[in-house]
């Protein structure tokens, strides 16, 4: 079994790097694939886990070779991949296995995530698309989520100056979410890169999305807010950028628009304000002349977006996010959120069909 086969076998069975992290000094990639079951379990997998390694879906295995085998421009990228990027491997759950579409080397150049609204406002749209293009002029990657609203217009700034982009998305990338833009992601690809963890026919659901920010600003070395609700998605990237110890830039904007609460919130709590690409550029180059590094303050702390309630709604059987939601008496919107920092936190795992609780070994 070549390591390809391995990484596939464990991506598969809902294994990230860092449990490829945690194992190393007791086995190999390859050793891994062959322990019993019981070892497996020993070494702190999940039960679901450990039999996914012993008896592999090989639907999956074999629509990751069909893929790869459809373009020269897709990619394979293992944990332990010399192309796989530095940066993203600092994260608390980076991905053991990247499927790239387009240019795979970009993945490791400096990077700026611009992310905001869905429903953004024509000045949150022309600013998003005039920062992307000027970042792009100053030598950064733009990578955002490829969605509707801010992400769209940031991946259209840095590609309408002949600029290179990077869309991480929340599902395969045989697939394209939203369907309005299938042809800027047929440009990305060829002047950028489609990124994605999930094998190519897997369909975009709720609980992928918050999973792909992580990506998302994993691989870059800050993060933009344009705008932003005070709850969205963006903010979740934010925080996460926070918690991986990476620069959070967010515009200030109306105290009368609801898309700039978020920006203030984040503002208030230390986020570099930001009117012009100046004051990202002025922001980097004072701390790497003085050789400061920014210390996460007790303010900039990740909130707790869980509690004991919502974890005890998730068993050891696969339970649905909707499930989940209903039995905590929380929006489906929420309980995606809480439960990306209960799996980031260990405490939870994403199998077919739903969570599982995750019990100490």
């Amino acid at each position: 079994m070549d390591d390809r086969l391995n990484y596939l076998v464990l991506a598969q069975a809902g294994i990230n790097g860092y449990h490829l992290q945690r194992l190393a000094p007791y086995c190999s990639l390859m050793e891994l694939c062959r322990q019993p079951a019981s070892t497996l379990r020993q070494l702190g997998l999940t039960e679901r886990q450990a039999m996914a390694i012993q008896k592999p879906d090989t639907r999956f295995m074999q629509q990751a070779e069909q893929w790869l085998r459809q373009s020269d421009l897709h990619h394979l990228i293992g944990f332990e991949d010399v192309r796989y990027p530095a940066l993203l491997k600092q994260i608390r759950q980076p991905p053991i296995l990247l499927f790239v579409a387009g240019n795979a080397a970009l993945l490791s150049q400096p990077q700026m995530a611009i992310v905001g609204s869905r429903q953004p406002s024509p000045t949150g749209k022309q600013t998003a698309y005039q920062f992307a293009a000027e970042l792009v002029r100053q030598g950064y990657v733009i990578t955002s989520g490829m969605a509707r609203g801010i992400d769209s217009c940031a991946h259209q700034g840095a590609l309408s100056v002949d600029g290179p982009t990077i869309a991480v998305l929340g599902h395969g990338l045989s697939r394209i979410y939203p369907k309005s833009n299938q042809a800027l992601a047929a440009q990305i690809m060829q002047q950028g890169a489609l990124v994605s963890e999930y094998f190519p026919e897997i369909e975009a659901r709720p609980a992928h999305f918050p999973q792909r920010n992580r990506i998302v600003v994993g691989l870059s070395r800050g993060t933009l807010v344009v705008e932003a609700a005070l709850k969205s998605g963006s903010l979740i990237s934010a925080h996460l950028a926070v918690e991986a110890n990476r620069d959070v830039f967010a515009i200030p904007g109306s105290i009368y628009h609801p898309q700039s609460a978020g920006c203030h919130a984040l503002i208030q709590q230390g986020a570099k304000l930001t009117t012009c690409v100046a004051d990202i550029l002025e922001e980097w180059t004072f701390f790497a002349k003085s050789g400061l590094k920014q210390q996460q303050s007790e303010k900039n702390s990740t909130p707790d977006l869980f509690d004991d309630t919502l974890l005890a709604n998730v068993g050891d059987e696969a339970t649905a996010v909707d499930q989940i939601a209903e039995r905590s008496q929380l929006s489906v919107a929420d309980t995606t959120i809480a439960l990306l920092q209960l799996e980031l936190a260990g405490l939870v795992a994403v199998v077919p069909g739903g969570y599982i609780r995750v019990r100490s070994t």
